[in-house]
Order: structure tokens, then C-alpha cells, then sequence
């Protein structure tokens, strides 16, 4: 390492020197990477390329294998900084933009783990004497091989051949003479190339040759090792084929063989290498290569011990030595008795030993040591001695001994398999403990023993707090909860006389030590029970909660009373108190009192001594009696705020928190209501103002609370809202404390709040006054008033200025992390109680903001994190800590925030105040001002909206997380470097942060719901969209806890919920940013949203958000592929994402199968099914992939069959009649529309699936279904719908439409009959001719495509369909629109006129000529376009002309059409009279007419004359047209 790190103190020839040295031992080195220690860090530096122009320690093609040899490593740290050396490499290789693949963010998402390959291969060649292949076989092969002239196909067979016959090493030489390596090395280049997928198929039998030729010669593997264009190059192939694990094991293979050849190769390891009896040396790398990699091949090693290693001989004085001797002693031993255990089983070892020599005799000390260092028999040992003992002494020495080993466990380094924790376990013990928990003391050395007892119990379960055995914890409940009352929970509660006897010192210390053992033991007990799970154990833990809650009560009365004053004793009963009300449910499990009765009394209780050591004192500000009192009474009274809200559902529980207070005995009795609460939101201790917020935010959770309280801060100045607001913008105040008092506005805004001032109103929200003009405001008015004379949106924007994103605001080597562990062990009870208060972030609110999240509108609030919080965002200043004003802030607050006229002074004085020194703002207090701008977008909308866009809030506060850190935090969870504190501390931010990004969202939701121009700005859309897709592309499955798991997946349900808002509100301008964005991250986002259809069942609100996202997107996509096709950019879209994007199609593939699962699990009835159908039909009909894979797992076959099952069902429901079977029929209907749109969207544009419709004889069942279609105009539409995708461009599809069913759909044949589907759709065409309807619309979409068919055409002719084309009624006036069903006759017209028996078919029709020539006349462009199409197409039939040329108006408009301004209709008139004259001599008459002569020449004059723009294909072929029409007549 100093070697390393000498470059400056060296000669520039010095270190030369010493790093070619290095050069053959580098990969050896190089296992010792690491980033834990500084020669780990000091070798990785090695391969690291330092500037921009490619310098670094080692010359570009060393380290170039140094980086590619690290991501064989086994530390995941080591292989993704490999990754970041390397990326150099690549950017910067000659041609690196014409190769694949492109080098984007999903291509390297997993590489880092691309070498580390399971299955390992071993490595053999023939060594047959003899060859059996001859060489003009292997000369053909090549020449095959090397051959561009031979098909790709044949190429890869003779690949593969020589492949085989080089197992053959006798081989190896021609082939290498022929030039094989150099095609080889050609074949790949080429695959590499942009242009190269069609190479991907000879690749693997390639590399096979190549690997081959690279193991059996040292030479060419080390001509090849030196070349840095070869190693990028198999790398490339690597990743192209990263899921393709044959091709990936030849490649890592080969690498490997390349990259490890200095230690592989004689002359570095001289005299170490054997021979495989060809002649070849072997492959062989060092034991230290072997260990420290993860190698893909079977391999020999050598050198165990390194050569260059110096090894010193031992002293010939050696054994004289008393370390030595000592240990050769008990060595021997152990051996001669086959372990520790038979040893210390002998009951005479002196006389087993007489046959030892002196030296190698144990003495009576070293078997006493052995008893004792032998965790097993020494624990035994102990126990036993409980067991034996005749008096408290001896349980106390063998308790003592017990703590040692206890303490032995907590000073090892780590936990080892022999520890007291793991033996312990096996051990009874419960039996030497039991009779002490069974017998309550009855004398003063019966306490002591028994305090011996608790403390020892009390330090194993500290110890084993995370993993105490169910088993023993049952047992300890179930010993305090027998024999009642005179079990270990009755000592809590003494009888009044035991205490007022007269008792020693001694006897009183002993007993509060008893009790303070007592309290400890519960407290660790009840944090034990949060992991029970079984039945059983869950009543154990309620019924000890419970039963522990109402000791605690009786001991807080006790202490109530007048004669006795212990504040020791108050202040351990309100912790154990603290410790039994943080657990949920905890008075619920009384069998003789109600859970109501039990709170209603606690509540009793803490308000006295709230009013006791509080009000009464003028709080804190007046005496420092009771500190700890109070904060621990404060906490109580917030877990019981929660408690009673879940147990006093159906009464009015507020009520109860009024505090009555007589001032003097003179006076009646006053009530504080809840106004008592206000002096300690203004506490010294942050932590009693944070918890008495929290106990503000739990009451106005519920109407009633909001009430009492801000009628209980009437006397107030600046009442409720002012004082709360006044909080919240204190820049010296903490955080957490600000994130109550935000919790508390925003329930406040939930109750609605009155737009004007209404009498006998219960709530009139805040209230302002104007002292210059004596005018008051109540309402939306007051509120607004106030927010904007607090000038509260700048003091938000300060806030997230402010906002402070690490983990620590202190020095970690600070003995702050060790004060914190010691905490965490138990010292600190109410410390420990804050933690244990924590609620999983698995649920859906926490204990603290529960009030939050059910009043929120449409939001959910954020879990606590208050210790954490507490200790990782606190300044060091005490002074930012606690304000200035902090006890006169009551008097202060209000004056000015209630007060609207104001001096202008006054209103530019923010930037001075907000220029005071500020405490740290925590992304926690931004998720709950967010919430609050939830509610006040909701409340106040439009003001809102403005004063966010004023400020440019919404921009600052979705870009200041950036989502790099959030993956930043979570690589360092997923591979921890530091203390397990340090990664407790990175876990809470990165919760604090991921809680923050979806408060975030669903304000942005909020919003665009409100004004979607509010966030559809381009400075705050690409950074949102860019972070928002990062946060959607970690996977969960990497080595993520279940609660960080579960709050990255609710930070996922809001995150879509807002990509989907922002596609549904204004999808115009935000789907070019989306697309954008999800670029660079599509195929992990179809990852993701695969992990959650998975969670269908456990997690089914982000199985709906996913689903719901993609099904919005793809529909959008394909909006615009079918309005846009033409100028659309096929690159860039969604569906060019989804099927051509490597690596995407397999993603695609499994997101469309576990969706059709979903499909097939679920029953009808479920929304969730009705969500994964939706998403299905929009992936369909989008994605070439996903039909491929919903062809493959027989969906359509499966869709055809349920339709089979329906038509059965509905044909056997229709003889029951009744309400209930008209339901099922609705479902039915509703289910059978579900497989048709499934059907049609699995058809569209695709033949193959198609094919596979006409093969399970899907018109058939269509048909046999016709009759239900006809009684549900929504099922015929789509089933419409599903015939025009099926029968567009596919002729066989509409040629099946003719067919008559048999009776049965496996059975149909072609028939003249009339009862073919093609007959069913001519009827209902006429029958819908006249409705101008939907489905009319559909009806002739479909007879347009039937049209190109010459059967259906046939069909369409012999029904007389065509003659109600006559029956049209025409717009009088050319200048008048058209009728809809004008536009889709001539749609028909124009198909059917694309045959020649069509253009037969119309002409047969008496009277369409003038029909036609009439609608050619209408001045509406589209209709006139069409008609004119119809015309031009008969004027090609030789059997048509003479009956166009003999209609005056037919031939006049077709020569009008060169006078039009279109050049369009310009065309279809020159190409129709050049249809006329060709192979038509009568033509010429006709057109030779002055008139129309006239016309034709001075189109062709005009045409003459123009300049046309070259290239145009269209205006090339009009000037044909006039040339041969001028030619024919000039004849």
C-alpha cells in the first residue's frame, strides 16, 4: 500500500520500474480490491483512467484489463466501480457510434453482474494419438466457413462442424494455418456493427472455435490478450446477448482466459505448471486467483502459498517458550480426548493423564479455564448451580456468572455459532428461573435476589431483543399473567400500609431497584411481543399489555395521593406507561373492564398530573419540577388520543379532554377546554412541543376536535389558526415541530370552510380583523387574507431553500453514534419508547399522523420518524433549537398575523425576516407542507393556483429531490459499508425521501386536477418526468427490507397515479415529455410494472396504478399512430420502444403473459380484472410482441371458446325468464364483449394472428352469435368492430364470411344460401341505412373491406344491395354537405370499383351514372373527391366507355376536372379521358369536341409552361397523362 501510494516521494524511474513489476502479479493484486480499506481502494485506482485525455497509472490496454478483470470479482461494490473505469474505454474506441449496442442507462442496469454466472464449465480437448478427421474435410469446412457468397445458414452449420472437430487439438494447427481466427474476429466486427443483427446467428458456434483455439495455444492467447480492440469487442457481444446464456458463456469464458493469462502463463510461474500429456501446458491459475474471483470454468490451481512469500525457520528455543508450550499442551489434549466435550466429561483427569508426559499434563487451573470458556458446559454448569443452590448467595454468584457470559456476547465482534445468545436457546433454563418468577419475595434478601434475577433477565432479553424465541417469551407472560394477584405484576401496586411502615435505607433503595428492574423487564417484554404471529401469542401479548396498563394505573393513583411524593417513582410509571400505550390495542383486552372505561381513566389520570406539574407551575417557564414528568405524560396522552379514536368510534371522546381548573375558591369553576394544550407547544424541551402538536393533530383528526379546539384558543391573540400558522413559519423552530403544526392546518382545512360569513354556522373557519378600519373577515376570505399577509408561499419557497437532504448535520466519529447505541440498549427507557412508537411504513398511516390520513382530501399523510428525525437534523446550536421569544411567544403571535392593513414597510419585510438565522428544514416537514397545498388547492383553488405559480413553488419543490441520490442511499443499503447505525440512519432518510417524492406527486395531482398549466411547464415537466421514471426503475428484489420495500411501493402507486393524471388532463402537450423520458428507461419500467402484477393480490391499489398508467399511455400511443401515421417519427415512440429496443421484447413478452393471467384468475365482478383487460387491449394494440405472446399462450383459441361457452349459456338462460336471469345476461353479454374486444385488438395488423382466427373458425361463432348481437347494439358494434380488423387486408378472412355454418363452427362450407354472415351484414346495413348512427358508420366500414373480395363482392351483387344506393337522397345545391350516409355509400362504390366484375356490378345499377356524375358535382371535398375516384375507376373497363362517352354530364365533368384548383381532382380528370382514349377510337369523337378539346389543351399548356419541381412522382404522371390524351387526338 505505501508502495502505491509513493508515486510522489519516487524518481519518475523509480516508479516505472515499480509498476512494471506489477505487471505479471496485477490480477493476483487486483483480488484484493476493495472499497473497505485503503490498499482496496489504492488497487482499484489502478485500472482507473484519471483525465480526460486517457492517462492513469497503467498504460490504456493494462488497465483497460485491469477494469474488464474486476467484474469477475466477487464484491458487487468492486464490480460497479469496475463498470464506471470501463465506461471510458468504450466511449472513446474508434468507431464507438457505429456500434452496438447503444451505450445508454438500461443497457447498463445490470452489467455489473453480466460475468457472474452460475453455471461453470470445465475446460477439456481430445488427446487422442490419432486423428479420425481428415484435412480436406476441415479445408472444405473453411472454405464454407469464410465464403460471402454462401448463405448465412450453411456459414453457421460449418461453423459448428469445426467447432466439434477442434475438440480435436491435432486439428488446431491447419485451421490456425488457413486463417480462421482473423474470420472469426471479421464474423464478429460485424455483428457489432449497427447494421450487423443479421450476423447474431453464427455468433456462438464462432466463439466456440475461437475459445478452443485460445485454451490449447499460449501463443495465440497471448497475441490476442494485448489486443484492446478484441477484449471491447467480446465485451460488446456480451452485452448484446446478455440473455442469451449460451452465447454469454463462451464470452465470459473467453474473457476470462484473456484477462488471467499473465498468472496462467510458464514463464511467470516458473516450475508450476503441469502437463495434460499432449504437450499443451495446462491452463492453471494461482489459489489466490481462484478464491478471490468468480470464475465461469472449472480450473486447476497452484501455488496454495505464494513463491515469493519468506517463510522464517522456527527458533530451536521455540518449544521452551511458556505461549508455546502452553498451547502445544492443550492442543495435545484436545486431540487425544477428540474435543473439548469428552474432556471435560472425565471425572478423574489426573489419573487418565498418568500416561502423559509432565509437560503436556493440564493443571487444575487450565481445566478450570476450560469450564469456563466453554460456553456450553459453563452455562450449564451455572444453571445448575441455580438449580442446587441452598441459599440466595449461591444464586447470586451463578447469576453473576451468567451476566459474563451475557457481556461476552455484546463485547465479541461478531456473533458466532458458540455464542450464550445461540446456546442459551437449546438449554432449559426456564427451569432454574421459574421459581423465582413464581414466588413473590417476603423478606428484604428475597428482593435482592429477586432484582438479581430481573437485571439478568432483563440484559438476556436486551440482548436477544430482535431474536428472543417465541417460546421463552410465552413463557414469561404466561408466569406474570399466573397467580394473580400475587404475580410479578402485583409488586407494582404495594398495599398503602406496606409503604407507610418505617423501613431502612437499605430496604427502600432495594425496593426501588426492584422497581426499576420491574419496569425494564416489562418494557423489553412489550417491545418483544410486536413480532408474535401466532394465535396464542397475540392474546399472551394483549392480555399482558392490558393487565400491565391497569397496574400502572393504580400505581399512578398511589402516587396521586397527598401523603406521598415520589417524583423517581411517578416519572418510571408514566415510562412504563409510555412504553404500553405506544402498542396498538393495548387496553382492549380486559375481561372485566371496557377498553373506553380503561382510556377514559388513563385519560383521568394524565390530565391530573398535566395539571399538576404543568398548568398549576406556569409550565416550564416557572419551574424545572417534573421535566421528565411531563414529557413522558405528553406522550402518554398522544398514544391515547389514537387509542381512544380506535376504540370510542360511536361517542364523543373530545369532550373528555376538557381540563377544568378553578382559579380561586371564590370564583365558579372555570374550564381551560383544551387551551392547556397551548402552553406546551411553546416548551422549552422541542420534544414536548413536537408530541403536544401531535396530540393537536390527533384531536382535530375529527370535527368535534377542531371545534374544542379553536373555541379553547378564542382567547388567544390570533386564535387557533394564527397561533398554529405563527408555528409553522418560525424559521428558528424545528422541524418536526413545524410538521405538526402543518398536520394540524391541514385537518383544519377538511372541515369546509364557508365563502362568506353565515350565521348560527358551527365553524366559520379563521377569523381576521382590521384594527385601522374595524372590519372583520371570516372564511375562504379570511383565510386568504391571512396567508397573504403571513406572506406564507414565500416562506414555503424559503423553506425548501433550506431544505437539507443528508443524513447527519454532525461529525460521525463524534461519540454521538455511541450515545446512541447505548440508548438503544435500554439505558434511556423514554428514548427507547419514541423508537418503539415507530409503526411499521408497511401499513397504510401511523400512529402519529392516523388524524392526517383519514381527514386528508384524497391524500394519505406520512409515517413518523421523530427520533431519527430529532437526531440527524438538529443543528449542533442548541440556540436554532429553542427560539428566543419561545415563553413570550403567546403574547407576540397574532398581532400581526391577524391584522390585514398593513404598511408597505411591513409587507417588504420578509427577506429581512427570512434572513434571521434558520433551523434546518427536513424533506419530512416538506411532505407535510405538501399535504397541506394539497388541501388548500382543494379548498381555495383558484388563489391557490396563483400564489404557486407567483412563487414558482411547485417547480422548486419538484426538483429539489433528485432521484441519483435516492439511488445513491439505496446502493449503499443494498451493500453496507459502515456501522449498522450508520445504515439505520441511510434507510430513515431515504424513507423521509421516498415519503416526500409522493407527497410531491399527489400535490402535482392535485393540481393538474385544479389547472393542468400549473405543472405543464417545460421547467418543471423534464426534470419531474426524468426523476419520476429513475424512482419507477429500482427493483425491489435487489436486497430492499420489507418496510423500505413497502414504502418505495407506495411512492410507486402515487407516482403513476400522477403520470396518468398528467396523460388524461392534457395528453396534447405532456405525451411528447413522457415519451421522451421514458426513453432511456423502458424496458426497467415494463420491469417494474411486471413486479406489479405480480402484487395483484397483496398490493392490488399498485397493481390498478401500474395497469392504469400503461393502459393511458398506450392508448394515447395508439391515438396518435392512427391521426399521425404519416409524420410520426418511428423512432421514437412507445411501440418502437416496446418491440424494438433491446432487451424490451422479453420484458414486453412477460408483462403481456402475466397480464393474461390476471385475466383468466380473476372473476368477472372484479374491478381489478376490469383494469388488467383495459391495459391488455391497449398493450395489444400497440406492441407486435405482445400479440406474439398472447398467439403463443393460445388466447385467441381461449377467447373463441368462451365465446363458444356464452352463446351455450345465454341460448339455456333464455328459457328461464325472471329479473335474475336478465343479470346474468347482462354479465354474460358484458363478458362476451370483453373477448371480442380481446380479439379484435389481438388482430389488428397482425396476419399471423389472423391466420390462427380463421383456424379455430372464428366467423362461425360470430355467426351463431348474430341473433344476441341483434337485441345489444353495444356487443354488435363491437363485434363489427372485430370483423373490420379481421377482414382488413387478409382476403382468405373475408373470403370465410361467405361461408354457411353447418350447426356446428368447426363445420362450415361454401354455399349460395342466404344464411352466411355475409348475408346477416347485408341485412343489417339495410336496415341501418337511414338511422345515422354509430353503428351504421361501422356496418359500411366493414362492407368497404368485404368489397375487395370477389366472393363478397359476388354476394353483394346477386342480394340487389347496391340498388338502395339509388334510393339516396343528394343535398340540393352544390355548395351543401352531404349527408353520413352519402360518404359511406361512396366508400363502398370506391372499393367495389377496384374489380373489374365491380365496376360490372355498378354499372349494372340503372341510373348510377347520373347518380354519380350528380355527387361529382357536390362542391364538398371529400365527397367530390370520392365520386370523381368511382368514375376514373370504370373508365378503365373497355365494356364501360361507350356508356360514360355516351352521357354528356359524365364526360363534361370529367373535363371540368382539369379546370379545378386541386391538383388532386386534376389527375383523377387527365387519367380518366386518357382511360377513354386508350384502345378506343370512338373515344375521339367524343373528345375531340371544341369545348372539351379546348380545355385538355390549355391544361397541357399550363402544364408546359410551369416549372415542376423534380422528384414528384404524382406531377410526372399528370404530365403523362396530357401528353397521351394531346397524342390520341392528334392522330
Amino acid at each position: 500500500m505505501h508502495l502505491l501510494q509513493g508515486r510522489l516521494v519516487m524518481a519518475v524511474l523509480t516508479w516505472n520500474k515499480f509498476i512494471e513489476a506489477l505487471y505479471p502479479i496485477i490480477p493476483v493484486l487486483q483480488g484484493y480490491a476493495d472499497t473497505k480499506d485503503k490498499l482496496g481502494n489504492c488497487i482499484l485506482t489502478l485500472s482507473e483512467t484519471s483525465s480526460d485525455k486517457g492517462e492513469g497509472i497503467l498504460p490504456r490496454t493494462t488497465r483497460l484489463r485491469a477494469a474488464l478483470r474486476l467484474l469477475f470479482s466477487k464484491k458487487q461494490l468492486v464490480r460497479s466501480i469496475a463498470l464506471k473505469h470501463l465506461v471510458f474505454h468504450l466511449l472513446n474506441e474508434e468507431g464507438a457510434s457505429l456500434k452496438r449496442p447503444n451505450l445508454h442507462g438500461s443497457v447498463f442496469s445490470s452489467i455489473s453482474n453480466l460475468f457472474i454466472i452460475e453455471k461453470v464449465i470445465e475446460l477439456k480437448l481430445d488427446d487422442k494419438m490419432e486423428s479420425i478427421f481428415k484435412v480436406e474435410t476441415v479445408e472444405k469446412l473453411h472454405d464454407i466457413l469464410t465464403s460471402d457468397a454462401v448463405d448465412l445458414v450453411l456459414r453457421k452449420s460449418a461453423a459448428e462442424q469445426l467447432a466439434i472437430i477442434l475438440q480435436d487439438t491435432k486439428m488446431h494447427g491447419i485451421v490456425k494455418k488457413l486463417g480462421v481466427i482473423e474470420k472469426i474476429l471479421a464474423y464478429l466486427n460485424e455483428c457489432v456493427h449497427v447494421d450487423g443483427k443479421v450476423m447474431e446467428s453464427i455468433v456462438l458456434p464462432c466463439l466456440t472455435l475461437l475459445r478452443k483455439l485460445v485454451y490449447a495455444d499460449p501463443v495465440v492467447r497471448l497475441s490476442l490478450a494485448q489486443q484492446s480492440s478484441l477484449l471491447l469487442l467480446l465485451f460488446r457481444v456480451s452485452l448484446i446477448f446478455q440473455n442469451d446464456q449460451a452465447v454469454l458463456m463462451e464470452t465470459t469464458v473467453l474473457l476470462c482466459l484473456l484477462l488471467f493469462d499473465e498468472v496462467a502463463r510458464a514463464d511467470t510461474w516458473a516450475n508450476g505448471i503441469t502437463s495434460n500429456g499432449t504437450g499443451l501446458p495446462a491452463f492453471s491459475l494461482p489459489v489466490a486467483v481462484v478464491r478471490r474471483y468468480h470464475l465461469p470454468v472449472k480450473i486447476t490451481a497452484h501455488h496454495a502459498v505464494s513463491p515469493n512469500c519468506v517463510v522464517v525457520p522456527l527458533s530451536s528455543e521455540c518449544l521452551a517458550m511458556k505461549p508455546v508450550s502452553d498451547m502445544l499442551k492443550m492442543a495435545w489434549n484436545l486431540s487425544w480426548y477428540h474435543g473439548v466435550e469428552n474432556l471435560l466429561q472425565l471425572t478423574n483427569y489426573e489419573k487418565q493423564a498418568e500416561t502423559f508426559l509432565d509437560m503436556l499434563k493440564l493443571s487444575s487451573e487450565d481445566l478450570l479455564l476450560l469450564k469456563i470458556t466453554h460456553t456450553t458446559y459453563g452455562l450449564q454448569d451455572c444453571l445448575n448451580s441455580i438449580i442446587q443452590a441452598v441459599s440466595h448467595r449461591d444464586v447470586r454468584a451463578a447469576l453473576t456468572r451468567l451476566s459474563f457470559y451475557v457481556l461476552n456476547d455484546r463485547l465479541a465482534l461478531k456473533c458466532i455459532s458458540g455464542s450464550c445468545r445461540n446456546t442459551l436457546k437449546s438449554f432449559v433454563w426456564q427451569k432454574a428461573i421459574n421459581r423465582f418468577l413464581q414466588v413473590l419475595p417476603a423478606s428484604a434478601e428475597d428482593e435482592k435476589l429477586l432484582v438479581d434475577v430481573l437485571r439478568f433477565l432483563n440484559k438476556l432479553c436486551r440482548e436477544q431483543r430482535a431474536s428472543l424465541e417465541v417460546d421463552h417469551l410465552k413463557w414469561i407472560m404466561k408466569s406474570l399473567l399466573k397467580n394473580k394477584p400475587n404475580s410479578l405484576l402485583g409488586l407494582l401496586v404495594r398495599p398503602e400500609s406496606q409503604e407507610q411502615d418505617e423501613i431502612d435505607e437499605i430496604q427502600t433503595a432495594v425496593r426501588q431497584q426492584l422497581d426499576k428492574e420491574l419496569i425494564r423487564l416489562f418494557n423489553s417484554l412489550l417491545f418483544c411481543s410486536m413480532s408474535v404471529t401466532d394465535r396464542e401469542g397475540l392474546e399472551l401479548a394483549g392480555s399482558f399489555r392490558t393487565e400491565l396498563a391497569l397496574k400502572l394505573l393504580q400505581c399512578l393513583r398511589l402516587t396521586d395521593a397527598p401523603h406521598f411524593y415520589g417524583l423517581p417513582l411517578l416519572e418510571r410509571t408514566l415510562q412504563g406507561m409510555v412504553h404500553v400505550t405506544a402498542l396498538p390495542d393495548w387496553s382492549a383486552y380486559s375481561a372485566t373492564v371496557e377498553p373506553v372505561t380503561i382510556c377514559k381513566k388513563y385519560l383521568t389520570g394524565l390530565l391530573e398530573v398535566i395539571s399538576s406539574f404543568y398548568v398549576e407551575w406556569g409550565g416550564n417557564a416557572m419551574s424545572f419540577m417534573g421535566k421528565g414528568v411531563t414529557k413522558s405524560t405528553v406522550l402518554c396522552l398522544l398514544h391515547l388520543s389514537h387509542e381512544m379514536m380506535a376504540q370510542a368510534k360511536d361517542m364523543d371522546w373530545i369532550s373528555l379532554w376538557s381540563l377544568p381548573y378553578d382559579n380561586s375558591e371564590d370564583q365558579l369553576p372555570s374550564h381551560l377546554g383544551l387551551a392547556w394544550l397551548v402552553p406546551l407547544w411553546v416548551d422549552r424541551d422541542p420534544e414536548v412541543r413536537f408530541t403536544a402538536l401531535g396530540i393537536g393533530s390527533a384531536l382535530t383528526s375529527l370535527e368535534a376536535g377542531c371545534i374544542a379546539l379553536a373555541e379553547s384558543c378564542q382567547n388567544i391573540s390570533g386564535g387557533l389558526w394564527g397561533t398554529v400558522i405563527n408555528i409553522l413559519l418560525d424559521q428558528s423552530e424545528c422541524s418536526m415541530v413545524r410538521r405538526e403544526a402543518a398536520f394540524i392546518l391541514q385537518n383544519l382545512l377538511v372541515i369546509p370552510i364557508p365563502t362568506e360569513e353565515v350565521k348560527d354556522c358551527v365553524w366559520q373557519g379563521p377569523c381576521v380583523h382590521d384594527e385601522e378600519s374595524g372590519l372583520s373577515q371570516t372564511g375562504k376570505p379570511a383565510l386568504n387574507a391571512l396567508l397573504y399577509h403571513c406572506q406564507f408561499y414565500e416562506h414555503l419557497n424559503q423553506m425548501v431553500k433550506h431544505c437539507y437532504l443528508g443524513c447527519y448535520m454532525f461529525d460521525l466519529n463524534s461519540s454521538r453514534e455511541d450515545n446512541h447505541i447505548i440508548e438503544k440498549s435500554g439505558i434511556t427507557d423514554l428514548d427507547d419508547s419514541l423508537n418503539l412508537w415507530k409503526v411499521p411504513a408497511s401499513q397504510s398511516h401511523s400512529s402519529h399522523s392516523q388524524s392526517t390520513s383519514e381527514t386528508m382530501i384524497l391524500s394519505a399523510s406520512q409515517s413518523l420518524e421523530s427520533v431519527t428525525e430529532l437526531r440527524s437534523t438538529v443543528p449542533t446550536n442548541s440556540n436554532n433549537f429553542i427560539p428566543e421569544t419561545a415563553v413570550s411567544r403567546l403574547t407576540a403571535q397574532g398581532q400581526s398575523d391577524t391584522t390585514t392593513a398593513a404598511s408597505p414597510s411591513q409587507h417588504d419585510s420578509a427577506t429581512s425576516a427570512m434572513s434571521k438565522q434558520c433551523a434546518v428544514v427536513t424533506p419530512a416537514l416538506l411532505s407535510a407542507v405538501c399535504s397541506l397545498l394539497h388541501n388548500l388547492m382543494i379548498v381555495t383553488p383558484k388563489d391557490t393556483g396563483i400564489a404557486l405559480q407567483q412563487v414558482h413553488l411547485l417547480t422548486a419543490l419538484s426538483s429539489l429531490v433528485s432521484a441519483n441520490l435516492v439511488e445513491r442511499y439505496i446502493l449503499e443499503l443494498k451493500a453496507p459499508l459502515g456501522h449498522p447505525c450508520h445504515t439505520e440512519h441511510v434507510k430513515a432518510q431515504v424513507l423521509l425521501l421516498l415519503q416526500y417524492l409522493s407527497s410531491v406527486s399527489r400535490l402535482l395531482k392535485a393540481c393538474l386536477l385544479v389547472d393542468s398549466q400549473l405543472v405543464i411547464q417545460d421547467e418543471l415537466l423534464k426534470p419531474l418526468l426524468g426523476n419520476t421514471f429513475t424512482i419507477l426503475s429500482i427493483r425491489c428484489k435487489d436486497g430492499l427490507d420489507t418496510e423500505l420495500t413497502s414504502v418505495l411501493r407506495e411512492t410507486w402507486v402515487d407516482l403513476f397515479n400522477l403520470l396518468t393524471t398528467l396523460l388524461w388532463k392534457n395528453s396534447q402537450i405532456s405525451f411528447p415529455f413522457v415519451t421522451a423520458a421514458l426513453a432511456n428507461h423502458c424496458t426497467a419500467i415494463i420491469d417494474t410494472i411486471c413486479d406489479c402484477v405480480h402484487l395483484s393480490n397483496t398490493y392490488p391499489a399498485l397493481f390498478m396504478a401500474s395497469l392504469q398508467f400503461l393502459s393511458v399511455l398506450l392508448s394515447e400511443e395508439g391515438r396518435r399512430q392512427l391521426q399521425d401515421e404519416q409524420s410520426i417519427c418511428q423512432n421514437s415512440t412507445v411501440s418502437f420502444f416496446l418491440d424494438h429496443v433491446e432487451g424490451s421484447q422479453t420484458s414486453v413478452i412477460q408483462l403481456t403473459e402475466l397480464i393474461i393471467q390476471v385475466c383468466e384468475r380473476k372473476s368477472s365482478k372484479d374491478v381489478l380484472k376490469e383494469v388488467a383487460v383495459s391495459a391488455l387491449l391497449s398493450l395489444l394494440a400497440v406492441s407486435k410482441s405482445a400479440q406474439k405472446c398472447a398467439l403463443e399462450v393460445d388466447l385467441i383459441d381461449n377467447c373463441i371458446e368462451q365465446m363458444k361457452h356464452i352463446h351455450v349459456q345465454l341460448n339455456l338462460d333464455s328459457l328461464k325468464p325472471g329479473k335474475a336471469q336478465r343479470k346474468k345476461e347482462d354479465s354474460l353479454n358484458k363478458q362476451l364483449r370483453c373477448a371480442m374486444q380481446l380479439l379484435r385488438n389481438c388482430l389488428f395488423r397482425n396476419e399471423e394472428c389472423k391466420m390462427a382466427a380463421l383456424k379455430v373458425h372464428l366467423v362461425p361463432v360470430l355467426n351463431l352469435l348474430w341473433p344476441w348481437f341483434l337485441i345489444d347494439d353495444s356487443s354488435m358494434e363491437i363485434a363489427l368492430h372485430l370483423l373490420c380488423v379481421y377482414t382488413a387486408n387478409y382476403p382468405a378472412g373475408c373470403t370465410s364470411l361467405c361461408w354457411v355454418s353447418s350447426g356446428q363452427p368447426s363445420l362450415s362450407v361454401r354455399s349460395a344460401a342466404g344464411n352466411s354472415l355475409m348475408h346477416n351484414i347485408l341485412k343489417l346495413a339495410s336496415q341501418v341505412s337511414n338511422d345515422n348512427s354509430s353503428l351504421q358508420q361501422v356496418v359500411f366500414n366493414l362492407l368497404s373491406n368485404l368489397a375487395l373480395s370477389h366472393d363478397c363482392r359476388g354476394i353483394i351483387h346477386k342480394s340487389n344491395f347496391l340498388q338502395n344506393f339509388l334510393s339516396l337522397s343528394l343535398p340540393k345545391g352544390s355548395h351543401k354537405n352531404p349527408s353520413n350516409i352519402c360518404i359511406l355509400w361512396l366508400k363502398l362504390l370506391l372499393n367495389i370499383s377496384f374489380g373489374e366484375d365491380g365496376q360490372q356490378m355498378i354499372m349494372k345499377i340503372n341510373g348510377f351514372i347520373e347518380q354519380i356524375v350528380e355527387m361529382c358535382k357536390n362542391r364538398h371535398k371529400n365527397s367530390q373527391y370520392i365520386a370523381l375516384l368511382i368514375l376514373h375507376n370504370i373508365c378503365f373497363s373497355p365494356p364501360n366507355k361507350p356508356k360514360i362517352l355516351a352521357n354528356d354530364m359524365a364526360v363534361a365533368v370529367l373535363s371540368t376536372c382539369l379546370e379545378s384548383d386541386s391538383e388532386a381532382v386534376q389527375r383523377i380528370g387527365a387519367a380518366s379521358l386518357w382511360a377513354l382514349l386508350h384502345n378506343y377510337q370512338k373515344a375521339k369523337v367524343t373528345l375531340k369536341n371544341p369545348s372539351i378539346r379546348r380545355k385538355i389543351d390549355e391544361a397541357y399548356s399550363v402544364v408546359k409552361t410551369t416549372p415542376q419541381p423534380e422528384g414528384n412522382e404524382l406531377n410526372a404522371y399528370y404530365i403523362r397523362c396530357l401528353e397521351n390524351i394531346v397524342q390520341l387526338l392528334d392522330c
